[in-house]
């Protein structure tokens, strides 16, 4: 508000504003009541246009907009659909959904600390296992990296919340591998394609898909090979090996190409019935087949293993054959070497050995007097 004060002799009103953080100070000539009107409407003059400066200002801010945890991993998801394959697919959509289950999820995506993402793994290690946290830290890891680089406003600056928590300890479950014998036994109590589908398995180790989607064209009879393909590579690329066709397996596969029932499909193991399941359509692929190593498993009086136990029980056989480490990365389609390694280990296969006697008790020698 105006004030009145004495200058040059004389009592005049005089108005003050800060500007930019400085008084600004205005006279007038004389202590009127029109002066000081004046003086007043300077003043308030001068805050408006205060704030309408400020109000400018603010507006030229850009205000940062980061996206929800929700947004962010349904873009993930959408993006990679078509790019994984379906197990990929859902085990990385069950990471989501237990996250966005943990924490609201318009929560801001800047809000997703390291802090809150160790306490959810911990959660996760804590109702389910170190191994299902892992697996769940894994994927959400690979999903922050891609809105990284792929999705506007992410805040990649605060680094990869979920990479940065340490893995949580792992108590697994050896892998079973069926004895040879329980194979023989269950081949015994099979005829037709399911025959010829376990041979396949056992001679190629093949995984379920693989065996599911093996065609016609991919036989070589001439050149006796096999071509198997797989999206268990890098980046789920669909990419195939070239495998050996042992005698048998020839023998075999020539027998069910003569004897096939569905001759016009493409594949060689086909649905043969039709049941109410929609899995189930006469000269259709596979898509799953419940129950049925379990089934076939209780006819011959085993104890219950499936197609991966069988591929399992080909990496032994190679192994205690003396095949290389190189022959067996080939059989089994790894692209390490160290990825076939660790595969033997958890299989209990190693190549380490210790002579039965060298930790022996041995007698202390007795000293011999010589008589000079």
């Amino acid at each position: 508000m105006p004030t009145y004060a004495n200058r040059r002799g004389r009592r005049r009103v005089r108005a003050a504003a800060t500007v930019q953080g400085k008084v600004k100070t205005k006279w007038w000539p004389d202590d009127s009541k029109k002066s000081y009107r004046e003086a007043a409407t300077w003043e308030e003059a001068i805050k408006k246009e205060q704030a309408r400066q400020e109000k400018d200002n603010h507006q030229q801010i850009p205000t940062v907009s980061y996206p929800t945890v929700h947004e962010w991993l349904t873009q993930y998801l959408d993006y990679i659909e078509s790019r994984v394959a379906k197990k990929t697919y859902k085990e990385k959509k069950d990471a989501a959904k237990r996250l966005l289950a943990y924490i609201p999820p318009d929560t801001p995506t800047n809000r997703l600390t390291f802090n809150r993402a160790m306490q959810f793994l911990t959660e996760q290690g804590r109702t389910r296992s170190g191994y299902s946290a892992n697996k769940a830290r894994k994927n959400l890891a690979v999903a922050w990296k891609w809105a990284c680089k792929f999705l506007p406003g992410f805040p990649a600056e605060a680094g990869n919340p979920f990479a940065a928590v340490d893995k949580l300890p792992e108590q697994r479950k050896p892998r079973y591998v069926p004895p040879e014998e329980d194979f023989w036994a269950v081949l015994d109590v099979t005829e037709g394609q399911d025959r010829v589908m376990l041979i396949a398995a056992l001679h190629l180790a093949l995984r379920k898909s693989e065996l599911f989607g093996l065609t016609w064209e991919d036989l070589d009879f001439a050149s006796g090979v096999v071509r198997v393909w797989t999206s268990k590579r890098r980046g789920s690329n669909r990419e195939y090996d070239w495998l050996p066709m042992t005698r048998e397996l020839k023998r075999e596969l020539l027998w069910w190409w003569e004897n096939r029932p569905m001759k016009r499909t493409v594949y060689v193991f086909t649905q043969l019935y039709k049941s109410p399941s929609r899995w189930h359509e006469p000269g259709k692929p596979f898509i799953k087949r419940h129950h049925w190593m379990k089934e076939l498993c209780a006819l011959a009086g085993v104890k219950h293993f499936g197609l991966h136990g069988i591929r399992h029980l080909s990496a032994t056989i190679l192994f205690k054959a003396g095949y290389p480490l190189a022959v067996i990365q080939r059989i089994l389609r790894h692209k390490s070497p160290t990825t076939t390694e660790r595969y033997l280990q958890r299989l209990g296969l190693t190549d380490l050995k210790i002579d039965d006697e060298v930790f022996a008790r041995k007698e202390k020698g007795k000293v011999i007097a010589i008589n000079q």
